[in-house]
């Protein structure tokens, strides 16, 4: 446990920050997990739908400092390759 002030201020910011970047960390995970179920269940509208969502999601992430900007262009990349080959 720290005994200086700024110390303890850190231990408070950094709670915040890690709580912060994992509720958005899961939200990012849960867009992408639903364009997967959207394209393996075949239906193009709402596969389309949800990947729209989730790339956005995937650029707020890159925003937010989540994900390196390489990572997102390779997960939206995968994502538009699946949506293509539904037809």
């Amino acid at each position: 446990m720290p005994n200086i002030k700024s110390a303890k201020k850190r231990v408070l910011l950094s709670k915040a920050a890690y709580e912060k970047n994992k509720s958005n960390k899961s939200a990012l995970k849960t867009a992408v997990k639903k364009f997967e179920a959207a394209v393996a269940a075949g239906d193009r509208a709402q596969a389309n739908s949800a990947y729209l969502n989730a790339v956005k999601t995937v650029d707020q992430g890159v925003k937010k400092g989540i994900l390196h900007k390489n990572n997102a262009a390779r997960k939206k990349s995968s994502m538009t390759l699946k949506l293509n080959q539904l037809g």
